[in-house]
């Protein structure tokens, strides 16, 4: 993970920090001259690959609010762009915060934008970052952070105002619902206790009365005023502030008891506070910052690396987790064959013991399953007559003057080939009577025509008769008998039926 640091810019010099294990260090600071220009730029080569967030104390900060109509994507981005144009043309450095939207039909949205006016401050600092190629998350402003402060020190307040000292010089902040909406630098003159604490009680009036000249806040408004300072100072705060008339809502805040609630360690030595907000920085940055997307262009491209580089990691770490199962699935498989083996080898083992008991034969193993496979084809290949059988018993009960007397069936054209296939014909062979009572000669050759008819109507038959009940050839004449013996004496006769083989 790349390792993070903090800059700290002010008027005439720039501190750097490291960040390890939640506590800041002190790693130079460096003059605003070329010396320090090539110090700083030195400092920046030894720390390839390093994360740097800028935090700037400086007197050339701007502020105003705007209303914009109700707009999304990049038709809101290019307006905001047009409005900082407007009132910031000369600074790339700004930042666009949404205070909501107006409860009205337009649904226009409020913008508080601010800018750092005095770029040329920051170029000899932001132009080594960017030779050095140091990603840069951002640019940010104590005024910025004044809002968070009161928030972790359970102070927050709708309107208030926050004084800090640092760097020989009083930060005044007007804040609104935690943002910043008004910061400026008074210089401090007097750096002993009760200068200090003059200078406190008189910049807070100063200030509010210059919100009220610019009717920020009302003339009769109670606006609290929250002042940061070492706690040997707080007694002679508080000894001068009745001195001043308009600013009841008086509240000093230790910034020693502030440094443990936001869990800094290092307690500040005198009245400033700049270790305060570069902790708060380093917890809790801002969700809007000054630096515009040149500046912070190795910033997104450390970013994207770090999104590769960590979707690579999810990846190989997805390949290690599906190898590790199968590697297990495999290990399964081989304990599981292996005690198949087993079962298989017993198992072979008991059949060559039981095996050993058989009579001989006289035929080895492998004639022995040939000869099987071979009987089971045969099996495989008869064929029963049923199905005959089932359609000429069908026509016998259809007519009972027809008397069976025996049954001839066989395959007919057998060969393998036609019997494998189920291709063969089936040839039944009848021989049977007609036996009616006092039936002519006509009549008794009409039951025999019929039943051949009704073998002849399944489309599987093909019927042949072998013998009529009455011998007629083409050169004799049909006539009846002499007697009544003669016409009731059965008549025998005999057809061939070759039928085919169902499909």
């Amino acid at each position: 993970m790349s390792s993070r640091h903090f800059l700290y810019l002010n008027t005439h010099r720039l501190s750097a920090y490291g960040w390890r294990q939640g506590k800041l260090y002190p790693e130079g600071v460096f003059e605003n001259d070329d010396a320090g220009l090539q110090l700083f730029a030195e400092y920046l080569a030894r720390r390839r690959g390093s994360h740097f967030s800028l935090l700037a104390n400086v007197a050339e900060e701007g502020y105003t609010l705007e209303t914009i109509p109700y707009l999304q994507g990049r038709d809101r981005q290019t307006l905001i762009k047009r409005k900082i144009g407007q009132h910031f043309l000369s600074s790339p450095l700004t930042a666009a915060i949404s205070l909501g939207y107006e409860k009205t039909q337009r649904k226009n949205e409020k913008l508080l934008l601010s800018a750092l006016t005095n770029p040329s401050h920051f170029e000899p600092w932001l132009r080594r970052i960017t030779d050095a190629e140091a990603p840069l998350a951002g640019i940010y402003t104590l005024a910025q952070l004044g809002g968070e402060l009161l928030k972790r020190l359970g102070l927050a307040s709708k309107r208030c105002l926050l004084l800090t000292l640092q760097d020989h010089s009083i930060r005044e902040s007007y804040l609104v619902q935690g943002q910043a909406h008004f910061s400026r630098m008074a210089p401090l003159a007097d750096s002993s206790i009760a200068g200090i604490a003059s200078a406190f009680t008189a910049e807070s009036g100063k200030l509010r009365q210059y919100l009220i000249g610019q009717r920020l806040i009302g003339r009769n408004e109670d606006l609290p005023v929250f002042i940061l300072a070492h706690p040997q100072t707080i007694p002679a705060i508080e000894k001068a502030h009745p001195e001043q008339e308009g600013l009841p809502n008086f509240t000093a805040i230790d910034s020693h008891a502030a440094a443990h609630k936001i869990k800094l360690h290092a307690l500040p030595e005198d009245n400033r506070s700049e270790s305060l907000f570069l902790h708060l920085l380093a917890t809790a940055p801002p969700g809007q910052q000054f630096a515009g997307e040149i500046h912070r262009h190795d910033y997104v491209l450390s970013q994207i690396r770090r999104g590769l580089i960590a979707a690579g990691s999810i990846a190989l770490l997805a390949g290690l987790l599906f190898a590790a199962k199968e590697i297990y699935r495999a290990h399964q498989l081989r304990e599981e064959s292996t005690t198949l083996n087993a079962a298989a080898a017993d198992l072979d083992r008991r059949y060559r013991e039981i095996s050993a008991t058989f009579p001989q034969l006289g035929v080895d193993n492998e004639t022995l399953h040939r000869l099987t496979e071979r009987y089971g084809e045969l099996r495989g290949l008869q064929r029963q007559p049923a199905a005959s059988y089932r359609m000429l018993s069908r026509v016998l009960d259809r007519m009972p003057a027809v008397v069976l007397e025996g049954i001839d069936w066989k395959n007919g054209n057998f060969s393998p080939t036609a019997a494998a296939i189920g291709a063969g014909p089936e040839i039944l062979t009848v021989r049977g009577l007609v036996r009616q009572e006092q039936a002519s000669t006509r009549q008794t050759l009409a039951v025999f025509d019929r039943f051949v008819e009704a073998l002849s109507a399944d489309p599987a038959n093909t019927v042949k008769v072998l013998q009529r009940p009455f011998g007629i050839d083409s050169g004799s004449a049909l006539r009846g008998g002499d007697g009544t013996d003669e016409e009731s004496k059965p008549r025998r006769f005999a057809i061939e039926i070759v039928r085919k083989a169902a499909p």
